[in-house]
C-alpha cells in the first residue's frame, strides 16, 4: 500500500520552509545545487524576467526530482526562484555588502516587482508523471531608510543572500511601506499559486497537509 503524498522543497530557504510549515505542510528539504547565475546567463539577455525565474525554478525542481529516481514514494517536488525587477533590471541575491548597498540606492523610495517562479513536479516511483510551472508578481513599495538604519541592516547580513536585498518577514520588513499582491510570494513561495499548481499535477492540499495542521 502506497504511503501519503509528501512534498519535497527544493530549497535551503528557511523562509520558504516557514511558510509551508505555517500552512500545515512538513516538507522533505533537499537542496538542488543548481548554479542560478550560470543558468540565468545561459538563458540569454533576451529572456524575459518572468521566463528567468520560472526556468530557474523548473531547473531546481528537476535536479531534486532526479535524486528520487530510486524512490517508491509518491512525491510533489517544488522548486522556486525569486528576483526583484526594478528600474528595468533584474536583481537576485547581492552576496556582498557593497552590492546590497548599491541595490538599496535604487530601491529606496521606489517600487519594484518581486517575481517568484514556481515549478511543481509529481514524482511517482521515481518517475516524473506530471509537472506545472508559473510565476507570481507582487509590487513592493520601499521606504527610504536612514543611513544609520541601512548600514545596520547591511551589517546584519540578512539582505546579502535574499532576492532583491530585502525580506518582508525579517528585518527588511521595516523598510517596506506596502505591497500589492501576495505576501507569501514575496517571502519566497506563493500559497495561492502553489494551490493551483498542486491541483494541476493531480493532488490536493488535503493530501499534503500534516496529520494535525496548525
Amino acid at each position: 500500500m502506497r504511503g501519503p503524498v509528501r512534498l519535497v522543497l527544493a530549497s535551503a530557504s528557511p523562509a520558504r520552509l516557514s511558510v509551508l510549515r505555517g500552512a500545515g505542510v512538513e516538507p522533505i528539504v533537499r537542496v538542488s545545487g543548481v548554479d542560478e547565475d550560470a543558468l540565468a546567463r545561459a538563458l540569454g539577455p533576451s529572456a524575459s524576467p518572468e521566463t528567468v525565474v520560472t526556468e530557474l525554478a523548473r531547473a531546481k525542481a528537476a535536479a531534486v526530482a532526479e535524486t528520487f529516481a530510486d524512490s517508491t514514494d509518491d512525491l510533489v517536488v517544488v522548486g522556486c526562484d525569486s528576483m526583484l525587477s526594478i528600474g528595468g533590471e533584474l536583481h537576485g541575491k547581492p552576496h556582498s555588502v557593497e552590492v546590497a548597498r548599491e541595490r538599496w540606492q535604487s530601491m529606496a523610495g521606489n517600487s519594484g516587482a518581486l517575481l517568484t517562479g514556481h515549478a511543481v513536479l509529481r514524482v511517482t516511483d521515481g518517475v516524473v508523471v506530471a509537472q506545472a510551472a508559473a510565476h507570481s508578481s507582487t509590487v513592493v513599495h520601499f521606504a527610504t531608510p536612514s543611513s544609520v538604519d541601512l548600514e545596520a541592516y547591511l551589517a546584519s547580513g540578512e539582505p546579502l543572500l535574499v532576492a532583491g536585498a530585502f525580506t518582508l518577514d525579517g528585518l527588511g520588513g521595516w523598510f517596506v511601506d506596502r505591497i500589492e499582491g501576495d505576501p507569501s510570494s514575496v517571502i519566497g513561495i506563493g500559497l495561492p499559486l502553489m494551490r493551483t499548481l498542486v491541483n494541476r499535477v493531480g493532488t490536493t492540499l488535503a493530501e499534503l497537509w500534516s496529520p494535525t495542521p496548525p
